[in-house]
């Protein structure tokens, strides 16, 4: 049987069985592992059954999700494997399945109704029409108000956000920033983990974060106060391509990549 073993600490708080159903993980009281927590958001991740695997995925969360302290985005659970959702783990008891797996039924496409299949039906006539009139009037040169068919724009490519150490120890020469928080410190759960004797030492836990917003993204002080382009910042500070960011001896460049 699979069971999962929701812990703070070491109080045990749930304890759920894994069949064909998944288990959802979050603040919502109406995950099936429903966790009290400020760090944990509302439908977290879930745990789920694919064949004879047993997998964790992330659904997009804001702190992340952490397999025995590593932080992934989809991956395999075995037994003894602990996951890790803001201060709070899950045991994982796997010794096997009580019951087969049924692969999830594929939704049915609804059948259009009679009404939205002549609507289509005269719309694509339409369409052919003007697509036939297009042809005609580029075969011939171009004819009086019969404009030629445009060239469909190409898609703008999504320029990903990175930032490279230049100095310091950490995990990780280069980081791509693809979640809304990025956490800077000597914590296992940080996202940059800051190595080195005297890191362990005098650095913070959580030193400094890099926040994703609608219009870029911010660099804020969490126990250290970071400098952008030399300068001490009070505030959640807007980064720009090249600044050159500084979080007590690490520094980084912060750049957009296509």
């Amino acid at each position: 049987m699979a069971k999962l073993v929701l812990k703070f600490e070491e109080t045990v708080l749930k304890e759920v069985s894994v069949g064909n159903q998944p288990i959802s993980i979050g603040r919502g009281p109406d995950n099936n592992l429903p966790i009290d927590n400020l760090a944990v958001s509302s439908h977290h991740a879930k745990i789920y059954r694919e064949g004879e695997n047993l997998l964790v995925e992330d659904l997009n969360s804001l702190n992340g999700t952490f397999v025995n302290n590593q932080r992934v985005q989809k991956a395999n659970l075995k037994h003894g494997d602990t996951v890790q959702v803001g201060k709070h783990s899950i045991l994982v008891q796997h010794t096997g399945w009580a019951e087969p797996w049924v692969p999830p039924a594929a939704p049915k496409a609804a059948a259009p109704k009679i009404e939205e299949t002549v609507m289509m039906d005269a719309k694509r006539r339409k369409e052919l029409l003007e697509q036939a009139l297009a042809a005609q009037a580029t075969a011939k040169g171009g004819a009086p108000g019969v404009p030629a068919a445009a060239a469909p724009a190409a898609p703008a490519r999504a320029r990903i956000p990175s930032l490279k150490v230049v100095a310091g120890s950490t995990d990780r020469p280069e980081y791509q920033l693809t979640s809304k928080l990025t956490v800077i410190g000597k914590s296992n759960m940080a996202t940059i983990k800051i190595r080195g004797f005297f890191a362990r030492l005098f650095a913070p836990d959580v030193a400094a974060q890099i926040n994703k917003k609608d219009d870029g993204y911010y660099i804020a002080s969490a126990g250290q106060v970071p400098r952008v382009n030399g300068q001490a910042i009070s505030s959640p500070t807007k980064l720009n391509d090249g600044d050159m960011i500084e979080v007590g001896k690490l520094k980084f460049t912060f750049a957009y990549k296509d």
